[in-house]
């Protein structure tokens, strides 16, 4: 016998409701800002190119970036937020990882071309404006004040993706005052630092790159959501599980989702291996923060 509990049907589609109104949210927010990104994308670029800067230039590609990871967030958050169907019984939200991944293996490529860019560019004059510096400023405050907006928006909503995009863009920021103070400092005739400011923003991508991978692997390749050991051992705690036979748990996006064999008394009813199956569930839910279990409940055989 398998039974798919869920609470009930009630408090399941009132779930779906708040998901989705959520998920719309997200999308609002990741929509204005993609817009801000494109403004300081456009912003850096301007200052880049007329001052000389390739410090600057190469902040202004890390900043095209944000632009993609805004574009792919946006789409992967509708496609995800789907029902689940037939091609897809789980749902859809390991879109959203995969979109992470893609993003992921995005800026490892752009790390090198960076880099490759700054050591085999010939060094020029690099002059500082204060028209430059004011609008360098500019984009160092609105990326601080989105980060804090995201920030706020990511606790109220629980969203896992903005909490991430929040840390990515207030690492924008420290990026853009090292940006800034190699800028300055190259104008004096340290032209070297430019160019070291230009490979410092470049590992700094290849590390964010890192931590995205870190981050989507796992769950790409089923890796297990909780130990398994921690669940058998809380399972058993329940009045009638006589053994634990298979426990398996995995992601799909940011929710977790397991799967139990357990063994009862083969002379009890049906309606007893609910009950426990039911106590399980309840006991789950609670301990781990998992709403989707599926139990398959077997007569316990002594051999």
């Amino acid at each position: 016998m398998t039974w798919k509990l869920k609470s009930n049907n009630l408090n399941w589609n009132n779930k779906l409701k708040s998901t989705l109104q959520r998920d719309k949210q997200v999308q609002r927010i990741i929509v204005i800002e993609g817009c801000i990104n494109l403004a300081v994308l456009i912003a850096k670029l301007i200052v880049g190119l007329g001052t000389g800067s390739l410090a600057i230039v190469a902040d202004a590609l890390h900043s095209l970036t944000d632009v993609v990871n805004n574009l792919i967030a946006f789409f992967v958050v509708r496609l995800s937020c789907m029902p689940p169907d037939k091609e897809h019984p789980y749902g859809h939200r390991k879109f959203e990882t995969l979109a992470v991944f893609i993003l992921a293996s995005l800026l490892v490529l752009l790390s090198f071309e960076l880099a490759l860019h700054a050591l085999s560019k010939e060094e020029s004059e690099v002059t500082s404006t204060n028209w430059g510096l004011t609008i360098m400023i500019a984009v160092l405050a609105i990326n601080i004040g989105v980060s804090l907006w995201q920030r706020m928006w990511a606790k109220r909503l629980q969203s896992d993706i903005l909490n991430a995009d929040a840390s990515h863009t207030f690492t924008d920021a420290l990026t853009t005052i090292v940006v800034i103070t190699g800028w300055q400092l190259s104008t004096m005739g340290y032209l070297w630092l430019d160019r070291l400011c230009a490979l410092g923003v470049a590992a700094f991508v290849l590390y964010l790159a890192y931590n995205l991978f870190k981050k989507s692997l796992p769950i790409l390749t089923d890796e297990f959501a909780i130990d398994p050991e921690l669940i058998n051992t809380c399972i058993k705690r329940v009045k009638g599980v006589k053994e634990v036979k298979r426990i398996r748990s995995r992601w799909i996006g940011s929710e977790k989702l397991l799967d139990l064999i357990i063994t009862v008394d083969a002379d009890i009813s049906t309606e007893a291996s609910h009950t426990i199956a039911s106590q399980i569930e309840t006991l789950i839910e609670s301990r781990f923060s998992i709403n989707d279990v599926s139990i398959h409940v077997e007569p316990h055989i002594n051999e």
